[in-house]
Parts: structure tokens; C-alpha cells; sequence
């Protein structure tokens, strides 16, 4: 199966495409080593950094939590002695009582008021047990904190070597990646990178090894193998879609 790509840049022949969609296949696949080479750690810098970030959140919130609790505890004892001076003054009043009616009256609200300081007793034990059980969890919380914050620091210290070790070798390939582009008509360019992109490998054009196409190493006839070796016409392999060029071309390309 061939495909009809459009004769234009008229000065460079489909043999001289085809040898640079190879040229550009194997910068490209170089390319993709390097990155491969720095595998998932910009993945676990940004997953680890994300976590930082929802630790100290985390964190923070229970420290508002922790001072809301602590609030509600200071309140609930300023009604304790409001409660505390109000029995004092009812039992000063009980003193002065001209029936049992108004006696009754003033006992009723001192065993409010006391049932008051018991509630709100209670309501501080609570608040101090979750005070404690939000400082348990703030401690558990930083002591991770630690921990990933330097699992952070060695990954991106190994990043770091990673990149400065092959930043300049991809700088310059990327490069190069873009020169063997510009020698390829712009249907043909776009047709490479789908198929690239669709590729589990990324190799959009492949030699044919051993009779069959070396990308999914399907068998190719012989009436096919000649016409990718006279490299008239551009030729994909009829079972995956990738570009097919004879194995000569693929010893002769360097970079």
C-alpha cells in the first residue's frame, strides 16, 4: 500500500525524504532515551510536592481547629463562673424569701445554673479530648511531613544530575530533530508524528528486518520489498501504518 503524498518540494526526491524521516526517527527515538533515562521522577517530584503542600494544609487546619477548641473551652468556663456568681447571688436572695413560692422559684434556678456547670464541664472534657486527638493527628501529620520532605529533596537532587547530565545532549537533538523536519513536506510530517504518537515505542518509520516490517514485524511480499528498495514512492507497512524504508538507508543514517 502506497501512499499519495503531494510531489511538492519539487528539489527533494522521495529518497531523500525517506532518508530524512529516518534521520529524524532515530534523533527522535534518541530523544525519547534521554527521557526515559529520567523515567517517572518528574512524576514523583510533582506527586511528592502535591502531597507536601496537602500535609501542610492539613496541618494548618487542625491548628485552626485545635485554637477554636481551645476558644470553646475559655468560653465554656467563663459561663461556668457566670453560672457560679449567679448561685451566689440566688442563695444570698434565699435569705430574704417572704414565701415558699418565691423560695421554690429561686431553688429551681440555682439547680439550673448547676445543671449548666455540669454540661458545660462536660462539653470541656469533650473539647480537651478532641483538642488531644487533633494534636495527635498534627504530630502524625509533621512527623510524614518530614519524611517526604526529604524524599523530595533526594529526588529532585537526582533529577537535577539527571538533567544536567543530558540537557545538553537533548538541547542539541531537539535541535536537530527540528533541522531533519524542515526537510519534509508538512502532510507527511503530520502523518509521521500521528503515527508516532500512536506507536507504543514512538517508531513511526522502521526498516525492514528479516523480510517483514520491523515495527510489528508482519511479513511483507516480495513485490513490495522491491518497490521500498528502487525508494520511488512512499510506502507504509499495510498491518500497523508505519513508514517503510529498505535497511540500506537505515545502515547509512548517523547522527
Amino acid at each position: 500500500m502506497s501512499v499519495n503524498i503531494a510531489e511538492t518540494k519539487s528539489d527533494i526526491t522521495v529518497e531523500e525524504k525517506l532518508r530524512s524521516l529516518f534521520k529524524l526517527q532515530v534523533v527522535d527515538t534518541q530523544i525519547d532515551k534521554i527521557r526515559i533515562v529520567r523515567g517517572e521522577l518528574p512524576l514523583e517530584v510533582q506527586d511528592l510536592e502535591d502531597e507536601l503542600a496537602g500535609l501542610q494544609t492539613r496541618i494548618s487546619n487542625l491548628e485552626v481547629e485545635v485554637g477554636q477548641l481551645d476558644q470553646s473551652i475559655k468560653d465554656k468556663k467563663n459561663a461556668i463562673n457566670d453560672s457560679l456568681n449567679l448561685i451566689k447571688k440566688y442563695e444570698a436572695q434565699q435569705g430574704n424569701v417572704r414565701n415558699n413560692r418565691e423560695f421554690d422559684s429561686i431553688n429551681k434556678e440555682i439547680e439550673y445554673q448547676t445543671l449548666d456547670i455540669q454540661l458545660s464541664e462536660k462539653r470541656i472534657k469533650e473539647f480537651k479530648a478532641a483538642i488531644d486527638a487533633k494534636n495527635d493527628l498534627i504530630e502524625q501529620s509533621k512527623t510524614i511531613l518530614v519524611d517526604r520532605s526529604s524524599d523530595l529533596e533526594h529526588k529532585k537532587a537526582e533529577l537535577a544530575d539527571i538533567v544536567a547530565e543530558t540537557e545538553k545532549e537533548e538541547e542539541l537533538l531537539i535541535q536537530e530533530s527540528a533541522g531533519a523536519a524542515t526537510k519534509i513536506e508538512e502532510r507527511l510530517y503530520t502523518a509521521y508524528k500521528r503515527v508516532r504518537s500512536n506507536a507504543i515505542n514512538g517508531l513511526a518509520v522502521v526498516a525492514i528486518q528479516r523480510d517483514a516490517c520491523g515495527g510489528c514485524f508482519n511479513k511483507i511480499p516480495p513485490q513490495r520489498q522491491m518497490d521500498i528498495r528502487l525508494r520511488k514512492k512512499i510506502i507504509v507497512c499495510e498491518y500497523c501504518g508505519r513508514i517503510l524504508v529498505d535497511p540500506e538507508i537505515a545502515d547509512e543514517t548517523t547522527i
